[in-house]
């Protein structure tokens, strides 16, 4: 199977789409200035408690308050307090963890009232992202990943990943661990450490504990809310999870990040850094591959597959609901029975792709075409947890119900991605009515004198849906070579599948979109010295 990694970087968000065989099995997006991403860690201040509901109401900056319960505080608290009062009594050093007296853990049962008090400062890390109405959630059961371990402050443990098998090489790493990790830490063995040398897992922890240093000095001198730690590089970040080195290429279209993930790879997988590649094509990184047109489809309400059945995929607060349907199936079989598990079956594969792909977690539930057999309602229950078994969100599946609805929980961190795929007319905006679509090469053209006479900006790239682009620049003497001679020959008119029929989009020289719209509503001297302020970089 051909694994392949596609970075979209643009300037306002990151995406990674992860392909096999082609095929899109998983999307992230995330925007570059991300805050209260999950691993933060937040200098906070305690501003209610609710006994009630046994947590407290913690401020880190955020427009809501974020939730801390009490089972989030972690056994080890009684400790982790001791430690941040020496560490705020006395700014000038970071205390040794080494030096604080471990004290017993907290009970299982106790009170928030107990542990907590208005106005007191915390330690925080962002256990799951801000979702819908609610606040971050929090604990101060801390952690610092890398890509062979987790290190975790307080803590005296060291555990190995269960999907390591071999008996000698967890006694293996649990060894090596237990030789190099600094008093007072526990460590979580992941499984890309099987199999890598001392020298390797030594460097990674020195690094994780260097950065719980640098947190600890930065948290010294912050006033709360304040950000103390987070990833160097929000590509790095998505990468470290998901890379695998059964990728054959991961390409990327910034100069900067290309950089930073090469570095990164080259420092995990030396023999893997040659398939990190600078993509340097105009087209969309994303259209290239094909990956527009498998959002454009894989996304939405409605979702076909094999033999003409589709699922409908519905969203609620609380949970999921995903009905499958037959369809009109061109190659069903005369056995009802058969047909329902051969449609259930592939829905299941599908249904496996879409959890992944949308990042969808908390209940969900889906309704499966019915079937009389109880062994065929095994063999789809034991289909899906058989193709669910290489997801690494943790999850839980129950078996079909008397009703024919199978029950599935899974870990939800981040807000669903939802990518609308109904498109709104830039035209109309909704309304209903737009200006003959004959007449957009003149607002085109408009927008062209507008850039090139007004502003004197003759180096851009005009992005436009692909219909557009060739009717633009089909025949000899087309309309792009006609605008060429009058506008010059610095500007591109580029395909992209991401907009709609009547969209379009201009970039100019340094990457930086320009809102032509908001252009016409300036004055005529703000314009120019604008346009004066673009030449002059041009320079």
């Amino acid at each position: 199977m051909k694994s392949e990694l596609i970075v979209d970087v643009r300037e306002k968000e990151i995406s990674t789409a992860l392909l096999e065989d082609s095929r899109l099995v998983s999307l992230q997006k995330e925007a570059r200035n991300i805050a209260y991403a999950v691993g933060d860690l937040y200098l906070a201040k305690v501003h209610k408690l609710m006994p009630g509901l046994n947590a407290a109401f913690v401020k880190v900056g955020y427009e809501k308050d974020a939730f801390l319960h009490y089972l989030d505080l972690g056994p080890q608290y009684a400790t982790y307090k001791k430690y941040m009062e020496a560490a705020l009594a006395d700014k000038r050093k970071v205390p040794a963890i080494s030096s604080i007296k471990r004290e017993d853990d907290i009970p299982k049962q106790g009170s928030i009232a107990d542990q907590l008090t208005a106005g007191q400062q915390l330690v925080v890390q962002i256990a799951k992202e801000p979702i819908s109405s609610k606040g971050p959630r929090l604990t101060t059961e801390l952690s610092l990943t890398g890509r062979y371990m987790i290190l975790i402050p307080f803590a005296d443990k060291i555990s190995v990943s269960q999907k390591i098998k071999s008996a000698e090489e967890k006694i293996r790493l649990r060894r090596l661990i237990d030789s190099i990790r600094p008093k007072g830490f526990g460590v979580i063995v992941r499984t890309s450490a099987e199999g890598k040398k001392v020298a390797e897992l030594n460097n990674e922890m020195r690094t994780l504990y260097k950065a719980w240093e640098e947190a600890v000095a930065k948290m010294q001198t912050s006033e709360p809310p304040a950000l103390i730690y987070e990833e160097e590089s929000r590509a790095v970040g998505m990468l470290r999870d998901i890379f695998n080195t059964s990728f054959e290429n991961i390409w990327v279209n910034d100069a900067e990040t290309f950089t930073q993930i090469q570095n990164y790879v080259a420092l995990i997988a030396p023999e893997k850094k040659d398939i990190v590649k600078l993509y340097a094509k105009e087209i969309p990184i994303f259209d290239n591959f094909g990956i527009t047109r498998q959002i454009k489809s894989s996304f939405g309400k409605t979702v076909s597959f094999k033999s003409g059945a589709y699922l409908i995929i519905e969203h609620t607060e609380a949970l999921h609901v995903i009905d499958v349907n037959s369809g009109n199936r061109s190659k069903a079989s005369n056995d009802q029975e058969t047909n329902a598990l051969d449609v259930n079956l592939k829905a299941a594969d599908e249904i496996a792709r879409q959890l992944r792909l949308r990042d969808m977690g908390g209940i969900i539930v889906i309704d499966f075409i019915d079937m009389n057999t109880a062994e065929h309602r095994q063999a789809l229950y034991d289909h899906m947890r058989q193709i669910m078994a290489n997801d690494r969100a943790r999850h839980n599946i129950l078996p079909l119900s008397k009703f024919g609805l199978m029950q599935i929980t899974r870990q939800r961190v981040r807000p669903v991605l939802d990518i609308p795929t109904q498109e709104e007319c830039p035209s109309c905006l909704g309304k209903g009515t737009i200006q003959p679509s004959l007449l957009f090469t003149d607002t085109l053209d408009q927008k062209l004198d507008w850039l090139v006479n007004r502003l004197g900006i003759n180096k851009f790239k005009m992005y436009v849906h692909p219909f557009v682009d060739a009717y633009i620049k089909k025949g000899l003497i087309s309309l792009f070579s006609k605008w060429r001679r009058k506008y010059g020959r610095k500007f591109k008119i580029i395909p992209d599948e991401s907009l709609a029929y009547l969209q379009y989009r201009v970039i100019d020289d340094e990457g930086k979109e320009i809102d032509l719209q908001e252009e016409r509503d300036m004055s005529s001297s703000q314009s120019k010295a604008r346009g004066k302020a673009l030449r002059d970089n041009e320079d």
